[in-house]
């Protein structure tokens, strides 16, 4: 009987270009470019020059780029930086229902290795597919909201295996090496959410980190070591029972080669958690809408899912931009204050602005029964209500409710009238355009 781990072993290694359907090579060419912008505006970060400051220093063999480093080194090393410099400031793509973003990791693992190899471009897009799909696979059959809720960061997490999936496509690994590859990978996963404590960096080295430790499994399979080839399954210190309380193994090959999940990776229109996309989408309908101003508002209502809560709301202070770009009370009072939430909304000087400060701790986080139930689907409509308040439903993928309770002087001016039905409009998602420029 195939097993889990074997099955997607056998599928990542025998992945032909040929196989990918054309939509998906088309969307993977796009993360592909998306992801390359993300790294080299990441290159200029104060955090992305200590690691590469470091990786420079350990020099090694000249396998591969660092790019604007004037620097080649180690593919495993090189895969380190360029994950860290893609992941620097919340730009990089993301898989809503998986909570993870899988070109940080997947993308530099393969870039790394590739031009150690002298691979074609149509090998890097198909080892980048492999990777995607078992990353994004993962993390929905070891169970999304289940490892959030442990405080795991899914993308250090399940990021290992995409990385060693790609790796390893590129070294040409077969089967049974693949598998080992990840059992490698498997048993140097680790991310953990800590990082909102304080706003550390900790968060902007895991997909660096999964990316070297997936190439360094690749490696490893590829002269004989062996791994865990039921990484995946097994009971007694298998990834899922290790990871997760409602783990569905199922979802690691249904459809495996047909149904690819690649498909559903977004590119992110503004520079924070995608969790707190569609409230943001939300404030700012109802802000143009309404023409509502950040001086109109009395009490702001977010409404969303119990794991958003936990994951991005908490009373706001401005600790560091990597803190601000994960707090939902931060980044509805920017986007309402400037009309978007882009990379010179995260400045150390924007964040600590008292008028953001004062108008985010206007912010209330509540879970909303419907969310909880449907958190994941795909269904949008927007909506306002009327008197002294105005609501919007957020947007694809992910959902929201968001509430703007206004002040007399605004509802005295207010085309909301007393008496006026609540209306139901159905909206296209910002999540669907392509990425903002600022």
């Amino acid at each position: 009987m195939a097993t889990p781990t074997r099955t997607l072993a056998a599928f990542a290694s025998t992945l032909s270009y040929e196989a990918i359907p054309t939509v998906v090579r088309e969307a993977t060419k796009q993360y592909l470019l998306d992801t390359i912008g993300c790294g080299i505006y990441g290159s200029q970060t104060p955090w992305v020059k200590i690691v590469n400051q470091l990786i420079v220093e350990q020099g090694g063999r000249p396998e591969a780029t660092l790019w604007l480093q004037g620097f080649r080194g180690p593919a495993n090393m090189v895969a380190l930086g360029l994950g860290v410099m893609m992941h620097s400031f919340e730009l990089d793509d993301y898989h809503s229902g998986a909570k993870l973003h899988p070109g940080a990791v997947v993308i530099p693992a393969a870039l790394a290795v590739a031009e150690r190899q002298g691979a074609s471009g149509r090998d890097v897009l198909r080892a980048i597919v492999a990777g995607y799909e078992l990353m994004i696979r993962t993390s929905l059959a070891a169970g999304t909201l289940s490892m959030r809720r442990r405080g795991w960061h899914i993308t250090g997490l399940c990021g290992t295996f995409g990385a060693a999936a790609a790796a390893g496509q590129l070294l040409a690994l077969d089967s049974l090496q693949t598998a080992n590859a990840l059992g490698l990978a498997g048993t140097q996963s680790a991310g953990l959410f800590a990082f909102t404590c304080d706003g550390a960096n900790s968060k902007r080295l895991h997909p660096g980190r999964s990316a070297q430790s997936g190439v360094f499994a690749a490696e490893l399979a590829a002269r004989g070591f062996t791994g865990p080839t039921a990484v995946l399954e097994y009971e007694d210190g298998g990834f899922c029972h290790a990871v997760s309380d409602a783990s569905n193994l199922e979802l690691f090959t249904h459809g495996l080669g047909e149904d690819y999940v690649t498909a559903g990776v977004s590119l992110k229109p503004y520079a924070c958690c995608g969790s707190t996309h569609s409230s943001i989408d939300a404030v700012r309908w109802l802000a143009r809408t309404h023409h509502i101003q950040p001086q109109d508002v009395d009490e702001i209502v977010v409404a969303n899912h119990s794991v958003v809560k936990l994951q991005t709301s908490w009373w706001y202070e401005p600790v560091s931009p990597m803190q601000a770009q994960m707090n939902m009370e931060y980044c509805v009072a920017v986007a309402l204050t400037d009309g978007n939430a882009g990379p010179q909304q995260f400045t150390s000087d924007k964040i600590a602005d008292p008028r953001l400060v004062d108008l985010a701790h206007k912010v209330r986080f509540e879970i909303d029964p419907e969310i909880e139930q449907i958190y994941g689907d795909t269904a949008l409509s927007r909506r306002h209500g009327h008197d002294d308040l105005c609501t919007a439903r957020g947007s694809l993928p992910s959902h929201a409710s968001l509430t703007l309770f206004l002040s007399p002087r605004q509802r005295a001016r207010s085309p909301l009238r007393s008496g006026v039905a609540p209306g139901r409009l159905e909206s296209s998602c910002a999540h669907r355009r392509a990425r903002e420029r600022w």
